[in-house]
């Protein structure tokens, strides 16, 4: 039987998100929650490439998952996420800023402005 992620800090990150979303009734943190209790295998697994294709200058984006580095970033955004690879983390920071999702929670509670990539 399937009881969730196993990952102590993605457990502590879902419940963050959960609380964060029924306090304030913030729909975008109960959906990144559910989201992140997906399997591994059922998580989203999102290019540079299209975040910088979605996204406008100086947004936030959140991707509820794994971004990857396929792709180049013009624009200067900000991106969350759960998870990033070495080297989109790299391109991410050369012009733009990468954080987790946590980080994200602290910096923006209300949820406004945020765009889910996934």
């Amino acid at each position: 039987m399937r009881t969730g992620p196993t990952n102590i800090q993605l457990q502590a990150t879902i419940q963050g998100l959960k609380h964060l979303g029924s306090k304030g009734n913030i729909a975008l943190w109960k959906r990144l929650a559910s989201e992140l209790e997906k399997s591994t295998r059922s998580r989203r697994e999102v290019n540079i490439g299209k975040i910088d294709k979605n996204t406008k200058e100086n947004e936030t984006a959140v991707v509820p998952g794994k971004v990857l580095s396929n792709g180049e970033l013009t624009k200067k955004i900000t991106i969350a996420a759960h998870n990033f690879s070495a080297k989109a983390r790299e391109k991410i920071n050369k012009k733009g800023k990468a954080i987790s999702i946590t980080e994200l929670m602290k910096s923006s509670p209300k949820g406004k402005r945020i765009r889910i990539i996934c």
